[in-house]
């Protein structure tokens, strides 16, 4: 049974992409295309409620940050759970979630409302992260897994670029302001309500169910990925596959090579997103500091034109790349440029009054935020970690990331209020430094370089239970060692 298992898995390595790989690539999507859509859209909520309800720095801040903390819970939560129950248990459910939550902020009363429902939002959002990940990662082939892996987080490129044509459309025409932020806000609820029952009838990951040892559903699960269906009879599960909920986190955190993959991965997301959400929420403030004469439909065009021509093309170069150059490199790349173009926006002299010198350093910043860490620290969890807890292990990562954009995106305006550009950019432009400083010793350095021959040892480019890689893909739920 143990070769035929192999056997299996061996196979599933060796795959190319299949029909298989691409639908779920596509469904579990839909969750970020929903992140990048909300991520962009707030920002012109908060600007249209500016001008009808008038509320505090403090109250904007929390709006725009609060499903950004509550997307830490949902992560840590969703991504425990997924490792004791089995990904398919929980799969679709953060989806509902994060439905309710953007339908109901469509309807909130008072800024009070919004910002309960917008926690609520960000619980789905935050759920969504660790379990999508992982499943993409788990079905993938071994030459193919970055590739993968960051198209699924690519579609935020179309939720990115969605956002602002729905903004710019429902601006251009003569509906209430009061009518369109929450048009914009209940749109967001539509895509991962139209996944919820794909997300639902998904089989259960291979190397999940041989973990937990569950043979007869491992083989139907990676047969379906050939095209090959069957039905088998669900089996029992083992009593240490659940295990207790704070267990998980002991479990990684006691093992040295595990503690400093997590503290890696860990700290690049959470300055990562410190900077990329502080600025992306706070797009139209940022513009509105180079254009203060413009109307919010032009910053908004704008935007949309930087989000098409910079950021779209940074995801797709990181997933045509990264298995081949590596996630490390890339990584550290991208905090290198984002550093040096965060801080040209703080020092340049008079760079708000220089518009077009100004959109093509703000341009590049995007591209290499996508090429660069935005990628790579979420596809790095999702790799790094032993099956038994991986989904904890990035929903850890995940949730750091999210308190980084929680503390971001809540200073920003503050920083923007200050001193302007000077301030904000430059508190970015730190933050990315410590980013470079943190990738290069905490992270591990997997290439994944595709070719006939057969990977070398440090290659990534090998099944997730390679011998460089310390995650066991295959046996019961055995301690880290």
């Amino acid at each position: 049974m143990a070769e035929a298992s192999n056997e299996i898995l061996r196979k599933m390595d060796d795959a190319g992409v299949t029909g298989v790989h691409w639908k779920v690539m596509f469904i579990s999507g839909m969750g970020f295309f929903t992140d990048a859509y909300d991520l962009f859209i707030i920002g012109v909520v908060v600007a249209l409620l500016k001008q009808e309800w008038h509320p505090s720095t403090l109250q904007v801040g929390l709006v725009t940050s609060t499903s950004l903390i509550a997307s830490a819970i949902g992560a840590l939560a969703f991504g425990r759970i997924a490792d004791m129950f089995g990904r398919k248990r929980v799969y679709g459910y953060e989806c509902l979630l994060l439905s309710a939550g953007a339908l109901a902020t469509a309807f909130s009363p008072s800024m009070l409302w919004l910002i309960i429902f917008r926690f609520l939002l960000g619980i789905g959002i935050g759920g969504d992260y660790p379990v999508s990940a992982t499943i993409m990662s788990e079905y993938a082939g071994k030459c193919t897994r970055g590739m993968l892996i960051s198209f699924v987080f690519a579609m935020q490129a179309a939720g990115l670029i969605f956002g602002p044509l729905i903004a710019v459309g429902l601006l251009a025409t003569h509906v209430s302001h009061d009518w369109v932020w929450r048009i914009l806000l209940a749109v967001g609820a539509l895509p991962p309500l139209a996944v919820f029952r794909a997300r639902r009838t998904i089989h259960e990951t291979p190397r999940y169910l041989l973990a937990a040892g569950r043979q007869n559903e491992f083989e139907a699960a990676s047969n379906s990925i050939f095209g090959v269906h069957t039905n088998p009879e669900k089996e029992p599960e083992t009593a240490e596959a659940h295990g207790a909920f704070w267990e998980g986190f002991q479990r990684l955190i006691s093992n040295r090579r595990l503690a400093i993959y997590l503290i890696g991965a860990s700290a690049a997301w959470f300055l990562m997103d410190f900077a990329y959400y502080g600025n992306t929420v706070s797009s139209p403030l940022v513009l509105q500091a180079v254009s203060p004469k413009e109307s919010l439909l032009t910053r908004t065009l704008v935007q949309l034109a930087i989000f098409a021509v910079a950021a779209a093309p940074g995801y797709f170069v990181a997933a045509y790349t990264i298995d081949k150059i590596g996630r490390k490199l890339i990584q550290a790349l991208g905090f290198a440029v984002m550093a040096a173009s965060f801080a040209a926006m703080a020092l340049i002299p008079n760079i708000a009054h220089l518009v077009v010198p100004f959109l093509i350093i703000y341009g590049i910043s995007y591209f290499f935020t996508e090429f660069g860490p935005n990628s790579t620290t979420f596809v790095y969890p999702a790799e790094i970690f032993p099956v038994e807890g991986r989904t904890t292990g990035h929903g850890i990562a995940s949730a750091a990331g999210k308190v980084g954009a929680f503390v971001g995106v809540f200073l920003f305006p503050f920083l923007m209020d200050w001193h302007g550009l000077f301030a904000a950019e430059s508190a970015a432009a730190i933050i990315c430094v410590l980013g470079l400083v943190v990738t290069w010793p905490c992270s591990p350095k997997p290439k994944a370089k595709a070719s006939k021959k057969s990977p070398k040892p440090d290659q990534n480019c090998g099944p997730l239970n390679s011998p460089s890689n310390p995650a066991p893909n295959v046996g019961a739920f055995a301690k880290i060692d």
